[in-house]
C-alpha cells in the first residue's frame, strides 16, 4: 500500500488557539499505542482523515468502498482498518454505539495525528419526506445526550464543519442519491430518549413523552446517538467534523427496523457519497 505523505512529529507540546486561552495538544509517540483503539502513528501511516462508523461489522465493507484496504486492529468496540484514496491513506474506525465510546475514539484519534472526521452510520427519520434508503447529510445536532457537555456547556451548539459538508451534499447531487441535508437529534437512548414504545416495558419517561412530535415541528430530520458527541468533542479537540446517515427506520409509520435490503441500499448510497467527496477533497489537496 502507498504510504502517502508521513506526517512530521513533534515532540513537544503543541500549543494552539482557541479563544484568548491557549490549549496544549499533546500527540502521541510515533511508536505509542492508544489504550483503547490498539492504534499508533506508525500504524496510520501519515493518515489525518478518519471515516467513523458506529459499528464494527462495517469497517471493512466501508474501507473497501474507498480504496486497496489493510486490516489494522480489532479491540472491545473499535475495529479499524486503513485504506487509500488518492493515494493517500485514510483512517476507518469504529466508535461503538452512543457518546461516551464516540469520544473516547476522537480522543485517541487527535493524538494520532487525525485532523477531519467523517462519521458514516444509520439512522431513522421523522419528516415524512425522507424515506428508508435516503442518506440525511447533517449539518447540526441536537445534544440530547450527556457526553458532549463534559466538553462543551450545553449553550455551545453541535455543528458541522462547513466546508466538509458542503463536500458531501456536492458528492450526494453528483451522484444522484436521495438526500436531505438536516438537524439530527442525538440521544443517549435508542429507546425512551428516541420516544419508542416498542421496549420491553414500553415505559417512556414523562420528558420524552411527545417529544418527537415537538423536534419535528422544529424541522430535525431524525434521530441517532453519535453526531452531536462528535460535532462538540472535535470542536473542542480542533478536529473538522462531518455526518451522514442512512435512513433505516421511518418512524413517522412505524418503529420497526428495516429489511437487510433496505440497509444495504442505504450502505452503498452513503458510500458513494463518501467515495465521491474524499476524492474531490484528497484531491483539491494533492494540486496545491
Amino acid at each position: 500500500m502507498n504510504r502517502g505523505p508521513a506526517l512530521s512529529y513533534n515532540k513537544e507540546k503543541e500549543n494552539c488557539n482557541q479563544g484568548s486561552d491557549t490549549m496544549d495538544r499533546h500527540y502521541a509517540e510515533p511508536h505509542e499505542v492508544m489504550y483503547h483503539t490498539q492504534l499508533s502513528r506508525e500504524r496510520l501511516m501519515g493518515a489525518d482523515t478518519a471515516l467513523l462508523p458506529g459499528d464494527p461489522g462495517r469497517v471493512r465493507s466501508l474501507a473497501e468502498a474507498m480504496g486497496p484496504t489493510v486490516d489494522l486492529t480489532s479491540h472491545r468496540e473499535y475495529t479499524s482498518c486503513l485504506t487509500q484514496v488518492q493515494n493517500r491513506p485514510v483512517l476507518v474506525c469504529s466508535t461503538g454505539m452512543g457518546g461516551p465510546s464516540t469520544a473516547i475514539c476522537l480522543e485517541e484519534l487527535a493524538r494520532l495525528g487525525i485532523r477531519r472526521v467523517i462519521r458514516v452510520g444509520t439512522t431513522g427519520s421523522i419528516q415524512d419526506g425522507l424515506e428508508l434508503g435516503d442518506v440525511v447529510i447533517i449539518k447540526a445536532a441536537v445534544r440530547l445526550e450527556g457526553t458532549s457537555s463534559h466538553y462543551a456547556p450545553l449553550e455551545f451548539p453541535a455543528v458541522a464543519d462547513f466546508e466538509l459538508t458542503q463536500l458531501l451534499a456536492y458528492a450526494a447531487l453528483v451522484e444522484n442519491v436521495p438526500h436531505q441535508v438536516g438537524i439530527c437529534c442525538s440521544s443517549d437512548t435508542f429507546w425512551p430518549g428516541q420516544e419508542r414504545y416498542d421496549s420491553f416495558t414500553g415505559y417512556v419517561l414523562r420528558r420524552f413523552q411527545g417529544s418527537m412530535k415537538e423536534w419535528q415541528q422544529l424541522g430535525v430530520t431524525n434521530y441517532e446517538m453519535e453526531t452531536a458527541p462528535v460535532f462538540v468533542t472535535s470542536q473542542a479537540l480542533g478536529l473538522k467534523a462531518a455526518s451522514l446517515c442512512g435512513v433505516v427506520a421511518k418512524r413517522t409509520e412505524s418503529e420497526s427496523i428495516a429489511s437487510p435490503e433496505i440497509y444495504r441500499l442505504a450502505e452503498n448510497r452513503f458510500q458513494t457519497i463518501v467515495r465521491r467527496a474524499l476524492n474531490e477533497l484528497l484531491g483539491r489537496e494533492e494540486k496545491k
